[in-house]
């Protein structure tokens, strides 16, 4: 990979991990209703996870989805349903030791499950191995997906770090749950691409 390349997949990774996505929504909430360390494996399951997806579609995953259109009405049926259990929890998530059964963050296995129906992060990848992957082989779709986690990983801890941060302003029931459900609504929202746009 060339040093220019090289810079430009920097930039293309730090863009699109740092930018609003479903997961940097669902990292905003859990640093707010968990707090930043008990939202690493979270923050760790998709950057993990996604390095995982981008060196698989780099292997020839995506091709199998186009080969199979069923599989992508599949996909995008999980997405949507998935997405929308998960704006529920994060919409009825209360403050932390409220109720009966204490609410807990999202696991480093789901985190890195959900890429798989994250339909930002099926862009991210399939941008990364079709633009910056100029000689194709395993060592170069490995290459990309190690950069990019790198990349990932302190790019997406500024929305835990910024719930976090805001943790003490929510303290209050009242606003927490106005929060919740404003996030809730956003995750929502991200749904937009899933049923109006071919992710392959």
């Amino acid at each position: 990979m060339t040093h220019d390349l090289l810079i430009a997949l920097l930039g293309f990774a730090f863009v699109t991990s740092v930018t609003p996505g479903p997961n940097n929504m669902m990292l905003l909430a859990s640093g707010v209703n968990f707090g930043f360390r008990r939202t690493l494996p979270h923050m760790l399951g998709i950057s993990l996870g996604h390095a995982l997806m981008v060196f698989l579609v780099g292997l020839g995953l995506a091709g199998v989805f186009r080969a199979w259109p069923l599989a992508l009405v599949g996909l995008k049926l999980a997405s949507v349903a998935y997405m929308l259990w998960l704006a529920w929890k994060i919409a009825h998530a209360g403050a932390p030791g409220e109720g009966r059964a204490k609410p807990q963050p999202m696991s480093f296995l789901q985190a890195a499950a959900f890429q798989w129906v994250n339909p930002k992060a099926w862009a991210m990848a399939l941008g990364a191995v079709s633009a910056y992957v100029v000689e194709p082989s395993v060592w170069a779709y490995a290459a990309v997906a190690g950069i990019f986690a790198c990349v990932n990983l302190p790019s997406v801890s500024v929305w835990a770090g910024m719930g976090q941060a805001v943790r003490r302003w929510l303290d209050r029931p009242g606003r927490l749950r106005v929060f919740n459900w404003t996030m809730a609504g956003l995750l929502v929202l991200s749904l937009w691409p899933v049923v109006t746009v071919r992710i392959l």
